[in-house]
């Protein structure tokens, strides 16, 4: 059985109720699931599960299990969780919401340098893009255009499209490090009308000023042809 996914149709969903499928050691598998599992350079989502009995087991991290499952590593192991258990499964909320918006931010980033991306890591506090470029890249030209996206307050969404429709669309894929997967016959788009569109299947923001005040906080040459550029909260640039 696979664990559905919640995140996927509404990011803001802080908790849900569950039914433990797995436990073993190191590995806790639900039925369904807020937790977002490491991938595309978000980290997995910490957080709580809570049973009706009392138990509270702590969450530190969130990966992805074989045939659709999502797999909950405990802080302790073996965790005091049974198969078959009912859950309240809880994401530590300001934690998941730093990545959503940091994420979100790094799709304004790919909309301004126009180049491939060769990779990618999202922090609460800090986060990044590697681009495919030998190109100069001003800090300051850059911050004062993420933040110009920013405040614009565009509606963000997801979409979907069929494995075909991507195949006869290649422009849609930005990253080239990492491919979406397909096979599932369907992909998950995020959408920025107007900024950006590429396949993703990590959490967003609903809107881009959700984000806040952003800067370019360093740029690195990290080869011939690629620039490593990192983004943090800031005040905007004047």
């Amino acid at each position: 059985m696979t664990t559905e996914a919640l995140f996927q149709q509404d990011a803001y969903l802080r908790s849900c109720e569950a039914q433990v499928l797995e436990c073993q050691e190191g590995a806790i598998v639900l039925d369904r699931t807020v937790f977002y599992p490491l991938g595309g350079g978000q980290p997995g989502d910490s957080g709580w599960l809570r049973s009706g009995n009392g138990i509270s087991v702590r969450i530190t991290d969130t990966r992805k299990g074989e045939q659709g499952r999502i797999v909950h590593v405990p802080e302790l192991s073996p965790a005091a969780l049974r198969v078959g258990d009912r859950v309240t499964a809880e994401i530590d909320w300001d934690r998941r919401y730093a990545h959503m918006r940091m994420h979100t931010a790094l799709h304004l980033l790919g909309a301004i340098l126009k180049f491939g991306v060769t990779g990618g890591q999202i922090a609460a506090d800090r986060s990044r893009l590697d681009f495919d470029t030998q190109d100069e890249i001003d800090r300051e030209r850059v911050s004062v255009s993420l933040n110009g996206l920013i405040r614009a307050d565009t509606k963000v969404h997801s979409e979907w499209i069929t494995d075909e429709e991507l195949a006869r669309q290649p422009e849609l894929i930005r990253t080239m490090s990492v491919r979406p997967p397909v096979g599932a016959g369907r992909v998950r788009l995020l959408s920025i009308p107007g900024v950006d569109l590429q396949p993703c299947g990590g959490t967003h923001v609903a809107h881009t000023g959700e984000i806040g005040p952003m800067q370019v906080t360093k740029v690195e040459n990290k080869g011939k042809h690629n620039k490593r550029v990192y983004i943090g909260w800031g005040a905007t640039p004047t």
